[in-house]
């Protein structure tokens, strides 16, 4: 392993509602789905009819660019409905499951004996491909391009976000097959946290492995790329979740897609935080029965309090949503005097309130956070805002400056290239402005992409 890097801006948001470290039982789901909408950048084209049967690895939708790239269903049973919206959108294929799952058979293959072109073969099939994303335009990569390498961030810095230590334990051949296959297809690089120490991470083979200290963002795959090789104009870099290795170490040592994974359960208002062993796009209705008690005051959110999206009880779990947070909605509260009353219990980045002194006396007091945004957009950027908690080698408020007066020479210019609407959301958390950062910058990279094209 190389040295540390150590990341000297971030900032943790220290909130109530860690998930503790053990496994509790959660009833099957009644209803799976699969929503286009967690593949940016694909356009979808439905493959199956309502009523159809489907066993677990069987397509539902392909991406019209690509139609080699599959998305498959995460369970057998029967397809109960294209969902679609506005002008016949796709917005999800939800499949009714068996009591018995039958899996589409990809027969177990030795990684070694393989070619890149064989693995790059066997993901396409089994639709694990569409798990990759790309830098640049954060969107599912396409595989007619050669990546200069692959990332993989194993560690998750987020508030309340699970430990992957504790979700890779019995599943560390997985992960290292995982990993061997995406060496098979270019250089990979995995990311650790210098806390980490299973050895499945620290020695890991036929990847570099680099380790990372400091605060949030030190786990997002996109800081860890700047800080290790920046991408440059004309370069392409993949990336791909942790969880998702061990789904392709799966696929070649079992010979089937199985997308069963440990997902959190966390924030203030969940019964008991913990982990839960679920299929993706369960519906959230199975993972949260019983675990929440206020549900009209609290908001369900599908991922992290930073970049998961407002769900409901029947919503789906994301493809890429590796927890399901609960935290107030805040629609009841009354304050009174608002900002202007002295506060001891109010999370605070810029010291408006006196609960900053408690992060000197009281370091490792958490919080409970509601929904509310507390103000209205202000049409300005403060300087030097989200310098002090954006450790990427770029100028974070130039750059949204350039996407906002669509300047696209000034984007590249300022790193346009590196970045993912992810490594914002700690500046749209301490913007004091309310600006809806990853929007812009997600629209930022649409435009981009489309005008290169």
């Amino acid at each position: 392993m190389s040295e540390i890097i150590r990341l000297r801006k971030g900032l943790d948001i220290r909130l109530l509602g860690n998930p503790e470290p053990k496994t509790l039982q959660t009833g099957a789901a009644d209803s799976y789905a699969l929503c286009p909408d967690d593949f940016t950048g694909v356009k979808p084209k439905v493959v199956v009819k309502e009523q159809q049967k489907v066993k677990a690895g069987e397509a539902l939708f392909i991406d019209k660019n690509h139609p080699e790239v599959k998305f498959v269903s995460p369970v057998s049973g029967t397809v109960a409905a294209v969902n679609r919206g506005d002008r016949r959108k796709v917005m999800s294929v939800s499949v009714t499951p068996d009591a018995t799952q039958e899996y589409v058979e990809f027969g177990v293959k030795s990684v070694q004996s393989l070619s890149g072109r064989e693995v790059l073969s066997a993901l396409l099939d089994s639709g694990l491909f569409g798990f990759f994303r790309q830098r640049p335009y954060d969107v599912i990569a396409s595989p007619e391009d050669t990546p200069r390498g692959i990332f993989v961030s194993a560690f998750d810095s987020k508030p309340l976000a699970p430990d992957f230590e504790y979700v890779l334990k019995g599943n560390e051949l997985d992960f290292q097959t995982g990993l061997s296959a995406l060496s098979k297809i270019a250089h990979t690089t995995l990311g650790i946290s210098a806390s980490q120490t299973s050895d499945a991470l620290v020695y890991a083979k036929n990847v570099d492995v680099y380790a990372f200290k400091g605060a949030h963002p030190a786990g997002n795959v996109g800081v860890q790329i700047n800080h290790i090789k920046p991408v440059n104009k004309g370069e392409i870099v993949w990336t791909i979740d942790p969880e998702t290795v061990i789904f392709i170490g799966r696929l070649f040592n079992n010979g089937r897609v199985d997308m069963t994974r440990l997902i959190a359960v966390a924030g203030s208002e969940v019964n008991d935080p913990s982990y839960s062993k679920v299929v993706i796009g369960a519906k959230l209705s199975s993972i949260l029965k019983g675990r929440v008690a206020n549900l009209a005051t609290d908001r369900i959110i599908n991922g992290n309090v930073l970049t998961g999206t407002r769900s409901s009880l029947e919503g789906y779990l994301g493809a890429f949503s590796n927890m399901v947070t609960v935290i107030p909605e805040g629609s009841n509260v009354n304050e009174f005097m608002g900002w202007i009353m002295p506060r001891f219990g109010t999370y605070s980045v810029s010291r408006t309130f006196f609960s900053w002194l408690s992060g000197i006396f009281c370091p490792n007091k958490k919080y409970v956070i509601d929904s509310r945004i507390k103000g209205s957009e202000r049409h300005m950027i403060m300087s030097g805002e989200y310098d002090r908690v954006f450790p990427m080698d770029i100028y974070p408020e130039y750059l949204i400056k350039a996407i906002i007066t669509g300047n696209i020479d000034k984007m590249e210019a300022y790193g346009i290239y590196e970045v993912a609407p992810e490594d914002f959301a700690l500046c749209e958390f301490v913007d004091s402005s309310k600006l809806e950062l990853q929007r812009i910058v997600r629209e930022g990279l649409d435009n981009l992409r489309a005008e290169m094209a």
